[in-house]
């Protein structure tokens, strides 16, 4: 598969999932900034991200992407989903960047779409959960925008060892909302 296209309604940008490969590790460093990892607990040392590179890279239950812009191939940022358990149940756990050039554009909205369509494609999970802080008013945009539904608040650990309270957001996949 060369990509995924989405597009938010028939206005804006059209973006394009592109599979994460070892070329992309220079998106990594460049969204490990203060400003892009606030609400994550700050920037990653470089062990750190060589080793979500390699879990980027690897074929596991889910899959990372670079979004680029589907007319000229423009890298934005980047969306993907993985397994998690949650709630004593297995779910899809999705997260998304943009970049700081590029924020503003309703491109998230469309990567957080179209990895979402990706995820019910893949059929094994029937929930895609995000987990974004209850002060990251962009992230929770994203969400109400992506078509999420919020469950409430939530203790959520990320990284490992860093507590964050968080909206509990939600997509029933095999529900189509």
């Amino acid at each position: 598969m060369d990509g995924v296209g989405g597009r938010s309604g028939t206005d804006g940008e059209r973006v394009r999932l592109v599979p994460w490969s070892e070329e992309d590790l220079w998106l990594l460093r460049r969204t490990n900034s203060p400003g892009m990892t606030e609400h994550l607990g700050g920037p990653e040392g470089e062990e750190r991200l060589l080793a979500r590179h390699r879990r980027y890279v690897e074929p596991g239950p889910g899959r990372m992407y670079r979004v680029t812009l589907a007319d000229g191939g423009e890298t934005v940022g980047s969306v993907g989903y993985w397994q998690r358990a949650w709630r004593g149940t297995e779910v899809w756990e999705t997260g998304w960047g943009v970049l700081p050039e590029f924020q503003g554009r309703g491109l998230a909205v469309r990567a957080a779409r179209a990895v979402r369509e990706v995820a019910r494609a893949a059929g094994s999970h029937r929930y895609l959960h995000a987990f974004p802080g209850v002060d990251h008013a962009a992230s929770n945009a994203v969400c109400r925008g992506a078509g999420f539904t919020l469950l409430g608040q939530t203790d959520f650990e990320y990284p490992r060892g860093h507590w964050i309270r968080s909206n509990d957001w939600r997509v029933d996949l095999q529900r189509g909302d």
